[in-house]
C-alpha cells in the first residue's frame, strides 16, 4: 500500500508556510492548535509586517465549530465565508496537485521518507507559482457563479 499523511498547510501569493503533519484526527482543540502554532506564524512569515486581510479555510467541522469561530475572533482572523460545495474555490486544492505531480515518481518506503520528500517538494514551490493561483480567485468566483455551482475546470 502507497504511503499516506494528513498535512496542513498555508499558502499566500507570497509563496507557502511550513507544514504541519498530523498523526490525530483533526477535532476543533486540535485545530486550533494549527491555527496557532502554525497558521499565525505562516501568516507572520508570508505578510512579513503588513497584515494579512482574510483566511480561507473549508467547511470541515473544525473549522466551523463555535469554539474555533470564538478563536479566530479573539485573534482578530477574518474568515472567508465559504459556501458550501464550492472546492474550485479554493487555490490550495490546485498547489497540492502541483506538489503530487511533482512527487509522481518517487517512491517513498516509510512515512518518514513521505514526509520529507513533501517536505522538499513543498519547499521547491516558486513563489510566483502561489501568486498566480491567488491572482485566479476572481476568475473562480465568477466561473462557479457562472456555473451555478456547478464544478467548473478549476
Amino acid at each position: 500500500f502507497p504511503q499516506s499523511a494528513m498535512i496542513w498547510g498555508a499558502m499566500s501569493s507570497a509563496g507557502v508556510g511550513p507544514l504541519c503533519f498530523l498523526k490525530t484526527k483533526v477535532t476543533a482543540p486540535v485545530y486550533q492548535e494549527i491555527l496557532e502554532h502554525f497558521m499565525l506564524p505562516s501568516a507572520d512569515q508570508l505578510f512579513k509586517d503588513a497584515d494579512f486581510l482574510i483566511f480561507q479555510q473549508d467547511l470541515a467541522p473544525a473549522h466551523t465549530a463555535k469554539s474555533t469561530k470564538s478563536w479566530l475572533n479573539d485573534h482578530g482572523v477574518g474568515v472567508l465565508d465559504w459556501p458550501a460545495n464550492s472546492p474550485d474555490l479554493n487555490p490550495i486544492e490546485n498547489l497540492w496537485g502541483i506538489v503530487k505531480r511533482k512527487m509522481r515518481n518517487k517512491r517513498p518506503k516509510n512515512a518518514d521518507e513521505l514526509k520529507a520528500t513533501v517536505k522538499e517538494t513543498w519547499a521547491s514551490l516558486p513563489p510566483q507559482q502561489c501568486h498566480r493561483l491567488i491572482t485566479s480567485m476572481p476568475r473562480r468566483i465568477e466561473a462557479v457563479i457562472k456555473a451555478k455551482g456547478a464544478p467548473t475546470k478549476y
